[in-house]
C-alpha cells in the first residue's frame, strides 16, 4: 500500500514536472551540433554515393552493404533541418504532426539500419578472414543483396508502426516532437523499450564482438604459422574495419542505450514514474545522447574509408590534389610578393636624388 501511494504521488509530481529545464543551454548546443552532423553527414556520404557510383561495375558485398548504409544515412540528413529549428525554438514543434512522424521514421530508420548494416560489415569481414574458402559463396553480390533486402525488412517492420502513434505532444509553452514524455502512455513502455535495446543493441553488438574475437584468433595463428601474411592487405583492411565499427559501437551507441536501460530498469522497480529531479536528468542525458547516436552518420565513411578500396583511392587523391593546389597557391604567392618587394626596392632606388 505503502508502494502504491508512493508511485501514485510521483506520478502527479511528474505530471507538473518541466522535463525541459535545460532549454536555454540545448537551444544553442543541440542546432550546432546538428548543423554540425549534417555538414559533415552530407559532405562525407555523398562522396561516398558518388565513388560508389563511379565503381559500380566491381560492386561486391562491402560495397554493397556501403551503399545501403549511405542511403540511410543521406535520408537521415533530409531530415535535420526541421529538427535544428526545433532545437533552435526551445523544444517547440510548429511544423505539425505528420512532418513529426515523418522525422521520427526517418530517425529510428537510420537508427536500425545503422546498426544491422555494421553488422553485415562484420559478418562480412567475418567470413573472408575466418572462412575463406566458404567466403566467395557467402560474398556473392546475389546473396548479399537477399541479406540486404532481409535487414530492409526488418528495419521497416520495427519502425512503421512509428507511423501510427503520435509523436507531437502539446503543452503549455511548446509542441513537442519525438520525446520520452510523449510516449509514456503507452502500456508496458518499459518491457517494449528493454527489448528494443536487446534487439537493437545488445545482439548486434555481441555479434561484432564475436567476429571480431574469432578474426583476431585467426589473424593470429596465421601471422604465427606464416609471418609472411603481415604483409595481407586483406587481414589489415579485415582488423581496421571492424574495430572501428565496435569503436563507432561504443561511442555513439552505448551512452544512450545505457541511458535507456537503466532508466526503464528504475521504472519497473518503483513500479512508477522516478522523481521529477530524475526525470529531468534523464530527459536531459537523452538528448546530448542521442546527438552521440546519430553523429554515426558522420562516422560512417571512415567505415568506407577502411573497407572500401575505391573511396579510400579516392579519398586520397582529392587530398593530394588540395595539398598540391595550396602548395602551388603558396609558392605563386611567395614569388608574387617576392617581385613586387623587388619593384618597390627598384622604385625607391630610382627615385632617390642623385649625388
Amino acid at each position: 500500500m505503502v508502494t502504491f501511494t508512493t508511485a501514485v504521488t510521483v506520478r502527479e509530481t511528474n505530471a507538473t514536472c518541466d522535463a525541459y529545464e535545460h532549454q536555454d543551454t540545448a537551444r544553442i548546443l543541440l542546432p550546432l551540433f546538428y548543423s554540425l552532423i549534417l555538414i559533415i553527414g552530407a559532405l562525407g556520404n555523398g562522396l561516398a554515393l558518388a565513388v560508389i557510383i563511379k565503381h559500380r561495375k566491381k560492386i561486391n558485398s562491402t560495397t554493397l552493404y556501403s551503399t545501403n548504409l549511405v542511403v540511410s544515412d543521406i535520408l537521415f540528413t533530409t531530415a535535420l533541418p526541421t529538427r535544428i529549428a526545433y532545437y533552435a525554438l526551445g523544444f517547440h514543434w510548429p511544423f505539425g504532426e505528420t512532418l513529426c512522424r515523418l522525422t521520427a521514421l526517418i530517425f529510428y530508420i537510420n537508427t536500425y539500419a545503422g546498426v544491422n548494416f555494421m553488422t553485415c560489415f562484420s559478418i562480412d569481414r567475418f567470413f573472408a578472414v575466418v572462412h575463406p574458402f566458404h567466403y566467395n559463396r557467402f560474398r556473392r553480390v546475389k546473396h548479399a543483396k537477399y541479406v540486404c533486402i532481409f535487414v530492409w525488412f526488418l528495419v521497416f517492420s520495427q519502425t512503421l508502426p512509428l507511423l501510427v502513434q503520435s509523436m507531437s505532444k502539446e503543452e503549455q509553452e511548446r509542441t513537442t516532437c519525438m520525446e520520452y514524455p510523449n510516449f509514456e502512455a503507452i502500456p508496458h513502455l518499459p518491457w517494449i523499450l528493454l527489448g528494443a535495446c536487446l534487439i537493437g543493441y545488445i545482439i548486434p553488438l555481441v555479434t561484432i564482438l564475436a567476429c571480431y574475437s574469432r578474426v583476431s584468433c585467426k589473424l593470429y595463428r596465421t601471422a604465427k604459422i606464416n609471418p609472411t601474411t603481415e604483409r595481407s592487405g586483406i587481414n589489415k583492411k579485415a582488423i581496421n574495419t571492424i574495430i572501428f565499427v565496435i569503436a563507432v559501437f561504443v561511442v555513439c551507441f552505448t551512452p544512450y542505450h545505457i541511458a535507456i536501460i537503466q532508466y526503464m530498469v528504475k521504472k519497473l522497480q518503483l513500479q512508477g514514474d522516478p522523481p521529477c529531479s530524475e526525470l529531468q536528468y534523464f530527459q536531459k542525458s537523452l538528448h546530448y545522447t542521442v546527438f552521440l547516436m546519430n553523429f554515426n552518420c558522420c562516422m560512417d565513411p571512415f567505415i568506407y574509408f577502411f573497407a572500401c578500396k575505391g573511396y579510400k583511392t579516392t579519398i586520397l587523391k582529392i587530398l593530394k590534389r588540395q595539398v598540391s593546389v595550396s602548395l602551388s597557391s603558396a609558392v605563386r604567392s611567395a614569388h608574387e610578393e617576392s617581385s613586387r618587394e623587388v619593384g618597390e626596392s627598384n622604385m625607391i632606388t630610382l627615385s632617390k636624388p642623385l649625388k
